[in-house]
Parts: structure tokens; sequence; C-alpha cells
């Protein structure tokens, strides 16, 4: 089957799927009493959210994996090859990266789902400690991490740099696992920073699935277009219930998932150091809070910003949240841009 169609499927049946699903997920999360918390250190006007649906994430992870399967075991049975044609690093019908990106979604997902039950079910606000989440987290990171070296899939694609191989060497394996481990828990973190207003976290991740559909052309990898198309479409129909004022919220069960699902991208494409550019807004929105607490500290209560992370600050200053959503994907726009610029000047020059 043409591999164009296989993706149009894709992203429409993500689309379809997590858009109708909103009509059964949502009255049952209401019927279980699984509505938002508010808490008080959060912007004032937020109050008026209290008692949303929350874990809404559960449409997209559905509609994304049913997408996603149905269209890989579609690929499969008609014979069509998902690896890439022009770029030698994938071997021949590797569908290696694609299983374990979706392993690592679903289990940052997980992660998230405990948080949210204890949180809500249990009426514990902060849900697990930090310990126990950052535990869940690591073990995620170090699974896929491992499953990425066991495989061999530690090659990437780094712009002005070339090709590195992280096998050659001592040095290079152990710089493997310290950047992977880095870069795998803080995306993931900070796309969940990203959610917290209402359609932020998800029209930001449309503009980043859509440049990862970009790039899967690129590099003629069809698996990864698969992949990305299903992201974008089940994103897009998630915005149908979180546009504000929003229907539901995607959750930590959401947000974390769809942390997993861009890292994975990264390393789908043989380069994890584009997720910079690509997802500009998320790392301003850790950058902010990084600053924040450190600058907070240091001058024992002064600010930067009037609130992080930084979506919190504009709020502070008169900000609407749509518009909030639309400047910040347009910024993050750009940065796609500037990312699938390096990555195909990178494929040109192999």
């Amino acid at each position: 089957m043409n591999g164009t169609v296989l993706m149009i499927i894709a992203i429409v049946a993500s689309f379809g799927i997590t858009a109708a699903l909103g009509f059964v997920i949502i009255p049952w999360l209401r019927k279980l009493k699984f509505g938002q918390t508010i808490l008080d250190i959060g912007p004032s006007w937020h109050k008026s959210k209290q008692g949303t649906p929350n874990m809404g994430g559960l449409m997209f992870i559905i509609g994304i994996f049913i997408s996603l399967i149905c269209t890989l075991l579609t690929a499969h049975l008609s014979n069509t090859d998902i690896s890439s044609q022009f770029n030698p690093m994938f071997p021949k019908s590797d569908v290696i990266l694609i299983l374990a990106g979706m392993a690592l979604a679903l289990g940052f997902g997980i992660v998230g789902f405990t948080d949210d039950f204890i949180k809500i079910k249990l009426k514990r606000n902060e849900g697990l400690s930090a310990k126990q989440k950052t535990l869940g987290q690591l073990i995620m990171t170090l699974g896929f991490t491992a499953t990425l070296w066991f495989s061999h899939n530690t090659t990437w694609d780094i712009p002005f740099l070339g090709t590195v191989d992280f096998e050659k060497n001592v040095f290079l394996s152990i710089v493997f696992w310290l950047l992977s481990v880095f870069i795998i828990y803080g995306t993931v973190n900070s796309v969940n920073l990203t959610d917290g207003i209402d359609g932020l976290c998800s029209s930001v991740t449309v503009t980043v699935s859509a440049s990862f559909v970009l790039i899967g052309y690129m590099q003629g990898f069809l698996g990864e277009r698969l992949f990305a198309g299903a992201l974008l479409g089940g994103v897009f129909g998630f915005l149908c219930w979180n546009w504000n004022p929003a229907k539901t919220f995607m959750g930590d069960t959401g947000s974390l998932f769809l942390g997993g699902m861009v890292v994975a991208l990264g390393y789908i494409c043989k380069c994890p150091l584009i997720l910079l550019p690509i997802g500009i807004v998320y790392v301003c929105e850790t950058m902010s809070d990084i600053i924040q607490i450190g600058y907070f500290k240091l001058t024992h209560g002064k600010r930067v910003f009037k609130m992080a992370p930084i979506h919190h600050h504009f709020e502070m200053c008169g900000w609407k949240e749509k518009k909030i959503c639309f400047v910040f994907s347009l910024v993050n726009l750009a940065g796609c841009a500037v990312g699938v610029l390096l990555m195909y000047f990178t494929q040109g020059a192999k």
C-alpha cells in the first residue's frame, strides 16, 4: 500500500477515534468524579475550572495506539517497507525503534495515570511523591536506553558534526547513556510543564508532530511518518475537547505520554538533539521554571517572572489563554522550521 495513504489513514483514524471517545470518556470521568483539583499555588482565576474531568489523555492514548497498530499491521500485511529508503543507518524493516517508542510513551503514561489516580481518587493533591515519580520515570528512561543500546540503535546524526557512533569507544558509550537519560527525562518533564492552560500542550505538540512528519518524508522512513501522523491526529482530536474553555484536561496521564511520544520521535529520526529547536516552547517552559526557582533562592524571595512556568507569567500580564496558545504555537512553529531545515541540510550532507 502507498506510504502516503497509510500515513493519512493514521492521522484520520487517530483524530476520529480520539474525538469520538470524548463523547464516552468525558461523561465516564464525570460519573467517576475524576474532576481536577485546582491548587492554591496556581492563578486564582483557575479556580473556576475546579471539577473539570481530568485524565482525558486516555482519549488520545487509545486513539494513537489503535491507529498506529492498525497501520503498522496493514503495512506488514501488504509488504510495505516502513524502513528508511535513504538513510543506511536504518536497518531493513527495522521496527525496534517504533515499538520501543510506543512502549516508552505507554510507560510514561502509566506513571502519569498512577499520579493522577492518587490525586483524584485517593484525594492526595500532590499525587506520587517526587521520589516515586522520579523513580518511575527513570525506570522507563533506562529501559528505553537499554533497548536502544542492545539493538545497536546508538548512531546519531548531529547537525554540523556529522554521524556519531556512540559504540565506537568507552567514552562515547558513557556519553550516550548520560545524554540519553538527560534528554529523555528532561523532554518528558518539559512537555508535562507545558500542560498548564487549556489547549497549550496539545497545540504546541501539533507543530512538533507535523515537523516530524516532514522529517520522515526527508528520510524516507514510513515508520516515522506513521508514528508522527498518529500523534498529530491524536492531539488534534483532543483539541476538540481541550480548547478553551476545556471540557477535559489531559492530566499527567496525557502529558507524560505525549512527552514519551515526542522524545521517541527524536530517537526514531536518529537525531534527538533536534528536539531543542523543534520543542523550543518545551525548553522555554522548563528554563523559566529553573530560572525562577534559582533566582528566588539566591535572592531570598525575589522573582524574575510574575509566575512560572512562563505561560503563567503571560497570564498574570493579562493575556487570555487562547492568545497564549496561539503565540506559543507560532513560536514553536518557528523553532520547528529551524529544526526541519537543520535536518534537511544534515541529510543533504550525506
